[in-house]
């Protein structure tokens, strides 16, 4: 580690290009998977289901890949195979998915036997789970490039540049289908805006291994640790060590446990209450043919300003990145994250209260200073406490802590949201989708509380 040179702005833009397209690919499903899903008949609980995908692969695949990319010895390196390989097998999925019914028909159509009514929506689901799972794939070993390339003293610096990526990943993929639609009048299709984040998430991380140094060898890490006095763990002893780094670790481990559930109520729930409740789309799942004509436009205007909203959201984390990166080396990570997540709390309170357009994206914009926070200082915060050649079994069981959340959020909420129904024109109904961000407010406020406990080294 001593041997590493500190990167430059040029360098840690060139090095944050592939979660670029990775993040572009995630917002891509976060905004879209809620609309393509809902048309083949996923109710509110079985669309929080589907979302499971997310916390399950995360769970397991991040900590096996992440312990495997530390042993991996191949001429291309530990971490880009896991990097390309996730890309590319995601890419395909995401080309499948908006195209579920299209497939289910050209398999009945082949097989020349009638497929069950359900089959393209098992189809998307299934689409949804290699999604994820691929993008978790790719995730773990990129965070873990960050101590393999970049000295201590940058680490929270170069995680603010992840952030950067994840800010300007995120809002040109939310962006772009709204500037052609009110710029050029021209509606771009799912199909085509999927296309656009394969094509985004596969060419970025090909950029990303081309040009990524990882500088030692997998004999040349293994001779360090030794001289260190490391030993080399398996999995199960990297997990069970994970917690004994320190007792601040499972400090950080409960504050990023609520953190991820109040984030999750956003990304998970955004796009169903700007349609449902900001633009008053009811329940379409059981509807008619002829009543979900009724509300078409009412769909594409209230999936469009979702997708403002997020591009909001995201522009703000985009600026603020470096900004917050800066302030954590001067006054510390502790202070500033627990200024971001009070923020992120207070629009989330704010969204409660209005359905108004504007009041809401101005809300998404305060509550992107705490998204950008999120995803840089609770790394840099661990980061101090790895030991090296450990570094992508440290952050695999990490994220156990970001997935484990989403499995309440897509249950326990999910099933909440369902059970909160109101009635609604013509015997129709809704649901309280703001509601979600009741529930992630008050545990963004915990996540607030437990940060203020937890002791930084200077």
């Amino acid at each position: 580690m001593a041997d590493l040179k500190k990167f430059s702005t040029a360098q840690f833009l060139n090095f944050a290009l592939g979660f670029f397209g990775l993040q572009f690919a995630w917002q891509m499903r976060i905004i879209l998977s809620g609309p393509v899903t809902e048309s083949l008949g996923a109710s509110p609980f079985l669309y929080g289901l589907i979302w499971l995908a997310g916390p399950f692969t995360g769970m397991v695949v991040q900590p096996v890949v992440g312990a495997l990319s530390d042993k991996t010895v191949s001429k291309f390196g530990r971490r880009r195979p896991y990097l390309l390989g996730g890309a590319l097998i995601a890419s395909l999925a995401l080309w499948i998915f908006p195209n579920s019914q299209n497939v289910a028909v050209a398999l009945e159509s082949a097989t020349g036997i009638e497929v069950p009514i359900w089959t393209a929506l098992l189809i998307a689901a299934i689409m949804i789970w290699i999604i994820d799972a691929c993008i978790n794939v790719a995730q773990g070993p990129y965070r873990a490039l960050i101590p393999d390339v970049v000295p201590q003293e940058q680490h929270a610096l170069a995680n603010s540049y992840i952030s950067l990526a994840i800010g300007l990943g995120s809002v040109v993929a939310a962006g772009v289908a709204p500037f052609l639609k009110y710029v050029f009048n021209f509606q771009m299709s799912i199909p085509a805006q999927f296309i656009m984040a394969a094509l985004a998430f596969s060419l970025a991380m090909l950029w990303t291994c081309i040009t990524i140094n990882e500088h030692q060898s997998r004999k040349e890490i293994i001779k360090d640790a030794a001289i260190a006095g490391v030993k080399e763990d398996n999995f199960w002893d990297s997990l069970k060590n994970f917690f004994l780094l320190s007792p601040e670790v499972v400090k950080i481990c409960i504050m990023q446990f609520f953190t991820w559930i109040g984030t999750m109520c956003l990304l998970i729930f955004f796009t169903q209450y700007s349609v449902h409740t900001i633009f008053g789309v009811p329940d379409l799942t059981s509807a008619s043919e002829t009543a979900k004509h009724m509300f078409d436009d009412a769909v594409v205007n209230g999936t469009n300003f979702s997708s403002i909203c997020f591009a909001i959201f995201n522009l703000v984390c985009f600026l603020v990145a470096i900004p917050i990166g800066m302030l954590a080396e001067k006054f510390g990570n502790k202070k500033v994250h627990i200024l971001a997540l009070l923020s992120m709390a207070a629009a989330y309170i704010g969204m409660v209260f209005t359905a108004n357009t504007i009041s809401v994206a101005l809300l998404m914009a305060f509550a992107g200073i705490g998204w950008a926070s999120i995803c840089a200082l609770p790394f840099a915060m661990l980061s101090q406490y790895i030991k090296k050649g450990t570094e992508g079994s440290v952050m695999g069981i990490f994220n156990i802590f970001i997935a484990g959340p989403q499995v309440f959020v897509c249950t326990l909420v999910a099933w909440f949201i369902s059970k909160c129904v109101f009635a609604y024109e013509d015997s129709m109904v809704n649901y309280h989708w703001e509601y979600a961000f009741l529930v992630g407010a008050l545990c963004l406020l915990t996540a607030a509380f437990i940060t203020r406990t937890i002791k930084e080294e200077k």
